[in-house]
């Protein structure tokens, strides 16, 4: 979006449509004599469609923004807003930005649809909410939501009600678990739900078939919901300071193998022959149980011990996952072979061992 600033409504103008009172550190008596002169003195406050007031020193809107009959995008992030009046019900916005403030629950409007009910993006991060604020639930047409750095501990089961919603930012909260009704939401293409204390996804999360970017890093995931191999639109994945990645990193075995499967990977190292009823049928069976070491360059095998190696292989050039691997020896761990094993391995397989596993 372009933007442009306005300083009168002659003829050579009218095509601005911004009024940007941006980084004037004004006081909320300031900004309300600033607007009173564009309403009463130029008397264009209808041409305006975009008010900038972000990084200002408001503490409320004054009563004249209701002046600007077709005001769309209003921006007051970054000040000491305290309170977010009913008076913006008299403005056709579709996008309100009031992150960054001192907004609470008891300050919000009653009510977010607007005069048109045509609000598509709402953004009031950073600020002191305590729950989820319910009124939101009623802005049918919001397709942006980002309610991110709160001290939010639920999302209410009737998010479905949400139906337009494109992207829904709620990291640095305090959510401790995702309801199912998310995975309604099927129009949505971002979820931002890192920084909190979640310990588990519903597998209706797979249901986010047009989901692109999930963010869940700094949470307290164990598992993932094996259904969510089926994104097939996801290309950004973030899983970092999870127990789930911590518990890759540590969960490596390095004991010694024992005598049997010492003589077991001697056998079929050196291809030597046994026929049935040269060993008992149990050995016979147990022989039959080798597993291949990942690495192509060894011709090993292991049974019982193995050594668990985990790589962080960048996954479409996105993002980095564990991908687990067992091989035979601790001195098959390091080699060139793994940054060629990378790229023969294809995409939607890798991520079906990481996520399974």
């Amino acid at each position: 979006m372009e933007y442009y600033t306005s300083d009168s409504c002659d003829s050579d103008s009218r095509d601005q449509k911004t009024l940007d009172l941006s980084n004037h550190m004004l006081e909320t008596n300031e900004l309300s004599t600033d607007l009173r002169a564009v309403v009463d003195e130029k008397d264009c406050a209808e041409n305006y469609e975009i008010i900038l007031l972000f990084n200002n020193r408001i503490q409320t809107l004054p009563e004249t923004i209701n002046r600007f009959t077709n005001l769309k995008i209003l921006d007051v992030s970054n000040n000491r807003l305290t309170v977010l009046p009913d008076l913006l019900k008299f403005c056709p916005l579709t996008s309100l930005i009031a992150k960054h403030n001192q907004l609470t629950n008891e300050s919000l409007p009653k009510s977010f649809t607007f005069s048109r009910n045509t609000i598509r993006e709402l953004n009031l991060s950073g600020n002191q909410l305590n729950f989820f604020p319910e009124q939101v639930l009623e802005i049918k047409s919001l397709r942006y939501l980002y309610l991110g750095g709160n001290h939010i501990a639920k999302i209410p089961k009737d998010i479905w009600k949400l139906s337009s919603l494109q992207i829904l930012s709620l990291g640095g909260n305090q959510i401790t678990e995702i309801p199912e009704s998310v995975g309604r939401l099927t129009t949505l293409q971002a979820l931002v739900l890192s920084d909190n204390l979640i310990e588990q996804l519903p597998s209706s999360v797979a249901n986010l078939n047009q989901l692109r970017s999930l963010l869940l890093h700094k949470n307290r995931l164990k598992t993932l919901p094996t259904a969510i191999i089926k994104l097939r639109c996801l290309t950004e994945l973030s899983l970092r300071d999870n127990p789930l990645v911590v518990r890759f990193v540590r969960d490596m075995t390095l004991q010694p193998p024992s005598l049997l499967e010492l003589a077991g990977r001697t056998i079929k190292l050196h291809e030597i022959s046994i026929q049935p009823g040269d060993i008992p049928h149990t050995l016979m069976k147990y022989l039959g149980a080798a597993q291949c070491c990942v690495n192509p360059k060894c011709k090993g095998v292991f049974f019982d011990n193995r050594v668990e190696h985990i790589k962080f292989v960048d996954f479409c050039g996105k993002y980095r996952i564990p991908l687990l691997q067992y091989l035979c020896s601790s001195k098959c761990i390091i080699g060139s072979w793994e940054s060629r094993e990378e790229n023969n391995n294809p995409h939607p397989q890798m991520m079906r061992k990481v996520l399974l596993g």
